[in-house]
């Protein structure tokens, strides 16, 4: 089993202790990302006069949104692997197919070779 780890990090100006799994790495990353979406709301007009709460909700809705495009992303990706897959498979079985044909050409133009000869 891994071994979790602990790290402190700055999150918004706060030292936070991180724990997990993951790598300390990784939740340094975690606490970077944070930090920029952060960022990025901060400079929106207003933000800083909303509530705890309702920076919250926005830093929340924002990370979902993130998430949702990240995973459409990798979702379409996949389609397009699925699909590339199913291309170099059909046009392997063409070449096969191909191949196959050649052998049946060459072994009739050799029968009819053979055949004129005699």
């Amino acid at each position: 089993m891994a071994e979790k780890n602990s790290i402190k990090v700055l999150i918004d100006g706060k030292i936070i202790t991180l724990s997990g799994y993951e790598t300390e790495d990784y939740l340094q990353r975690v606490a970077y990302y944070l930090n920029t979406k952060i960022s990025e709301l901060s400079t929106l007009p207003g933000y800083r006069r909303q509530s705890a709460d309702s920076k919250s909700t926005l830093l929340a809705l924002n990370i979902a949104d993130d998430y949702f495009k990240a995973k459409a992303r990798a979702e379409a990706m996949e389609a397009d692997i699925e699909s590339k897959d199913q291309d170099t498979y059909d046009a392997k079985h063409d070449l096969v197919s191909a191949q196959v044909e050649i052998a049946k050409l060459k072994k009739e133009i050799e029968r009819l070779k053979g055949g004129g000869r005699k």
